[in-house]
């Protein structure tokens, strides 16, 4: 393209580049380095001009089309002008229900019209994960020196934001970034009985001799002792499941990385964390960083992986900023690197920021995002065991499934099988928001019933609940007489419904559902990645139809119709699960007929 560059966006991209260590050879930058430069980019400007992308595509050898394919995939990859404040609105499910019409009300009388380019502008936008402190808003900011300050607004008030609005003198805005950790209500109570959260809120999460002082790297030291075989051996006696989701067995994927003939391996965490009312690996990774490191380096030592990515939401810059902070601390101590702790092993971590996709929290997305490619989703098979990312025999586990690791491999793997029940071992993370007295984020065994994690929440508020949706907008309702089902994986099987990523968001009596379900179709529909026909047309057509089913008309049929055809059809988990809650709902007569509660 013939558009040039301006001075700071030539510098931002240079900085960026410059600070990599030197290539082997000369060349262009590997591809995999476009996301974060496009990120320095934006960092730096505020948005991606056609003189910047060009630039980027000049260092990169990258053609402008597939650049700009990249670039306009992700929401905070913004290719036309931005202000320098963006705030990013949550008017998601748990953001509804705690207020957030008044604040988007609020945001349009006074900045106008959603998207502007003035000094600050606000923009709608998908769950933030700050559903234990709702409403919230992400935001983001251009200072004066050319850097960016991202973070995280929970429970953000009309009456605040009104103040903070009205007093400001161009980009100064007074809403503290970065001050609501997740809520905890077991820590408050003084619980001694959590095993993932056991170290949050008694160690400085920046502090490396913290965590040591706190049994921190001893894992890792009994990793060394039990060699690669070892390790996974423990991990397959676990019968850890995965906590993201799927609930794959952790040993299985485990054995199939470390046999994997061809080389190299690489581990991928996956932290990008955007189910809506999801906030549990945020908490994991803002408040105990050397952990999920440990974690990290044992995984790669028992899977024969030297490089790993870390691969974090882009709405979480509190977690990115003190992940990178432990990483180089654990560089500088000899724990990462080159022959980590003397076992001559060597692993390194690089991170890699989200642009602001759902879909990139599919692993084969990810993957794409990664080597700097949209971020769509592969077919499988061939599985990431097999062939990953770039093509070579690749673990991807979460944040939740890491951490649990630390204990398998210092108790031995029966001894963590023997905490829960025989098909889900161990604790479960839960993020209970919506109507209940103390929402935030619970550790409970496996085994502990919807109810009783209610009753540890405080009750609902206001008495009995209208639903209760699990898994997230890609989970199920469940009914109010349901409150009997055990949380574990078999249990919640058996009722028709999944435990998903661990939320569970309860819905009182006022609640508005056909607004809920609405807004659950409207998120699927706007983060379907468009790659497959069944879910770009789909997730259209059940937004329109369950409009029409609302407002009377019998489309039962034609939903059911819908969501088999995505689910069947569909390339990835994201079509697979658009029409659940909206089947379920429907099914359980929460919508339809006219009801507005």
């Amino acid at each position: 393209m013939a558009a040039a560059p301006s001075s700071a966006e030539r510098e931002a991209v240079d900085a960026f580049l410059g600070s990599l260590p030197a290539p082997a050879a000369s060349g262009p930058p590997p591809r995999h380095l476009l996301l974060p430069a496009l990120h320095a980019l934006v960092d730096a400007i505020g948005w991606i001009s056609e003189g910047g992308l060009n630039h980027v595509c000049e260092r990169f050898g990258v053609p402008p089309a597939e650049a700009y394919g990249v670039a306009s995939f992700y929401a905070l990859l913004p290719t036309g002008p931005r202000a320098p404040v963006v705030i990013h609105a949550c008017d998601d499910i748990a953001c509804r229900m705690a207020g957030a019409d008044r604040v988007v009300a609020v945001l349009e009388e006074v900045l106008g019209p959603a998207g502007g380019t003035d000094a600050v502008t606000w923009l709608p936008s998908p769950c933030v994960g700050a559903c234990d402190r709702a409403p919230a808003a992400f935001i983001q900011r251009t200072n004066a020196e050319n850097a960016t300050v991202d973070g995280l607004a929970p429970g953000l008030p009309v009456e605040r934001l009104l103040a903070d609005l009205a007093g400001r003198e161009g980009t100064d805005l007074a809403i503290p970034l970065r001050s609501g950790s997740v809520r905890i209500p077991q820590i408050e109570d003084g619980s001694t009985e959590l095993r993932l959260l056991r170290r949050i809120g008694r160690l400085d999460p920046a502090r490396l001799d913290d965590y040591q002082a706190a049994g921190g790297y001893e894992a890792l030291r009994r990793a060394f002792d039990l060699g690669p075989e070892g390790v996974v051996r423990e991990v397959s006696d676990s019968r850890l499941l995965g906590r993201g989701g799927a609930a794959f067995p952790a040993g299985r994927k485990w054995a199939a990385v470390a046999t994997a003939p061809a080389r190299p391996h690489y581990l991928v965490c996956n932290a990008d964390e955007s189910e809506p009312g999801t906030f549990k690996d945020r908490a994991l990774m803002e408040e105990d960083p050397f952990a999920l490191v440990e974690a990290m380096t044992i995984a790669g030592y028992a899977t024969g992986c030297e490089t790993s990515y870390l691969y974090v939401r882009g709405e979480y810059p509190t977690a990115t900023a003190r992940l990178e902070h432990a990483i180089a601390e654990c560089r500088r101590q000899g724990l990462l690197g080159r022959d980590v702790m003397g076992a001559g092993f060597d692993f390194d971590i690089e991170i890699r920021r989200g642009g602001g996709a759902y879909i990139c929290g599919e692993e084969t997305a990810l993957f794409n995002s990664i080597e700097g490619f949209r971020g769509e989703p592969r077919n499988k098979p061939p599985f990431p065991t097999d062939r990953g990312l770039f093509g070579k025999p690749t673990l991807v586990n979460n944040v939740e499934t890491l951490i649990n690791v630390l204990d398998i491999v210092l108790e031995g793997g029966p001894a963590f099988a023997g905490v829960g029940t025989e098909a889900s071992t161990g604790t479960k993370l839960f993020c209970v928001s919506g109507s209940v007295a103390r929402p935030g984020l619970y550790e409970v065994v496996f085994g502990v019933t919807l109810g009783e994690l209610l009753e540890l929440a405080g009750g609902v508020s206001g008495g009995r609940p209208r639903a209760i949706l699990l898994g997230g907008a890609a989970g199920t309702f469940v009914p109010p007489d349901r409150l009997d089902i055990p949380l574990t994986f078999e249990g919640t099987r058996a009722a028709g419904a999944s435990l998903g990523s661990g939320v569970v968001m309860v819905f009182g009596e006022a609640a508005d559902m056909n607004d809920i379900v609405l807004r659950i179709a409207a998120f699927f529909r706007h983060e379907s990645c468009g790659q497959c026909v069944p879910c770009r047309v789909g997730t259209v057509r059940q937004e329109e139809a369950l409009r029409r089913f609302i407002g009377g008309e019998d489309e039962a049929g034609l939903l059911d119709e819908i969501g088999r055809a995505m689910g069947d059809a569909s390339i990835c988990g994201l079509g697979h699960t658009a029409a659940l809650a909206a089947r379920s709902a429907i099914s359980l007569g929460l919508i339809g007929n006219g009801d507005r509660r």
